[in-house]
């Protein structure tokens, strides 16, 4: 019977042993992206999600969650387990801009570790195609001449396109109002019907209305021209001296994930960027490579993005509790 036992013991012990000596990933892993269908963000999460899906051999889903700025995305990846199996698509936005423009969030940015930046992207301003403006300064102009009676959308405050449209009013001196919506593509709608002004979108959502003669590109926010809208001129060739937008997306992981995990993810999303189809797959939908940065590397990347972006955002008076005219000086992004 003691046998019977001891080796019913040993048994046991010697599974979990083996349970714990399961190599990561062992189940099915989620990455939440703060925005919604049809958006930049989940375009890069989706192609990269179904590359690494066929390298680990374990499902990556796509979980989508907009609103409240990435706020409440953010704040379900940072009550997760930190076990690398809910991870966020994390974005300027969610880690740079709002720090600005909330008073309060309702997610920690410092509880969500960075692993690595995924893609870069440049942003266009559009207008209706009758509007009669063909350069930004013409529309700066007419913004002068009606004070908060132009309009911009974005995708929500926060975005690259609420910022774009912030540091716009800012280096122009003009009032323009913000209307942001839950995801980009309904804004992009409002500027093809006409019931908005203009837009600072990026380029993947935007370039196929551009394409098609539904939106009038005016400018790229790259310092610049993206070799995806060659013919565009850049912002700042267009008159707006300074200006400089182009957005990063990245992936981030609840804070206390084991930095033998963190490695494991950055080396596998490295290994999705590298791959050709997915490479292609982004460069076909407007969206330029970026380094794939290791995670202390990320972090100083994102500080040096605070240090730029702080000021600006402070010196617009943009805010996200309150929709106030961008009219103050603005210091030179750079």
């Amino acid at each position: 019977m003691r046998t019977i036992i001891l080796g019913g013991v040993l048994a046991c012990l010697l599974g979990e042993a083996a349970l714990a000596a399961e190599p990561y990933p062992e189940r099915p892993i989620t990455i939440v992206v703060p925005f919604g269908k049809g958006t930049t963000a989940e375009l890069i999460a989706t192609v990269v999600a179904e590359a690494m899906s066929r390298n680990i051999g374990r499902k990556v889903t796509v979980e989508l969650k907009p609103g409240a700025g990435g706020g409440i995305a953010m704040a379900q990846v940072e009550k997760a387990a930190p076990d690398g199996y809910t991870l966020a698509m994390i974005t300027q936005g969610t880690h740079v801009f709002n720090l600005s423009l909330y008073k309060t969030l309702r997610y920690d940015p410092q509880k969500i570790v960075p692993i690595t930046p995924i893609a870069a992207v440049s942003n266009v301003m559009t207008v209706h195609p009758s509007n009669p403006a063909t350069t930004p300064l013409e529309v700066a102009a007419a913004a002068k001449a009606a004070p908060g009676q132009l309009t911009y959308a974005s995708g929500g405050v926060g975005t690259s396109h609420h910022l774009g449209g912030v540091l716009f009013a800012s280096i122009a001196g003009v009032e323009i109002k913000h209307v942001p919506h839950l995801v980009s593509v309904d804004g992009v709608k409002k500027i093809v019907s006409g019931e908005i002004t203009m837009g600072f979108f990026n380029l993947p959502t935007v370039v196929e209305e551009i394409k098609a003669g539904k939106l009038k590109p005016l400018g790229v926010t790259s310092p610049a021209r993206s070799p995806h809208l060659p013919d565009v001129p850049t912002l700042d060739a267009g008159g707006l001296k300074g200006y400089d937008l182009v957005t990063w997306f990245g992936f981030g992981a609840p804070a206390g994930t084991p930095p033998e995990i963190l490695q494991r993810l950055h080396d596998e999303f490295a290994k999705a960027a590298a791959d050709p189809a997915v490479k292609a797959k982004l460069n076909d939908a407007g969206l330029d490579p970026i380094e794939q940065l290791q995670p202390a590397e990320f972090v100083r990347r994102i500080k040096s993005d605070l240090t730029k972006w702080t000021p600006i955002i402070k010196a617009s008076g943009a805010s996200a509790e309150v929709t106030r005219k961008a009219t103050a000086p603005c210091p030179k992004p750079g």
